[in-house]
């Protein structure tokens, strides 16, 4: 099992409200059309809290900015059902969604497997 973590940033134009209600209630049910063709097997949305107290941590760390949330992706590298053609044309879909809520470019996206410690 592969995961994708895409750590997000909302658009500077939407309020966190804005970006996080799009998010959930836009694209979280085109990923799901679209789970079987790409072979993913879960898909979770954490989303940040707008609260000046949750922040404190990551300021007293020197960290940079928090991010708006935070999506992660499971998914089977050959379990696409999917032909190849079909499958880069639904991710596409989902890529031009992203544009409309997603700072892309301030957004990090890396893949990972995962380490059960607890």
């Amino acid at each position: 099992m592969i995961k994708i973590i895409f750590c997000l940033k909302r658009l500077p134009h939407l309020s966190r409200d804005a970006f996080q209600a799009y998010w959930r209630e836009q694209h979280a049910p085109r990923v799901q059309a679209r789970a079987r063709l790409l072979g993913i097997r879960r898909y979770v949305q954490s989303h940040t809290m707008d609260d000046a107290s949750f922040a404190a941590p990551s300021r007293a760390r020197g960290g940079a900015a928090p991010y708006d949330g935070v999506a992660e992706i499971w998914f089977e590298a050959d379990g696409a059902e999917g032909s190849p053609e079909a499958c880069r044309a639904a991710a596409l879909e989902l890529l031009d969604d992203e544009r409309n809520f997603i700072d892309l470019p301030a957004s990090a996206l890396f893949y990972t497997q995962e380490l059960q410690v607890l």
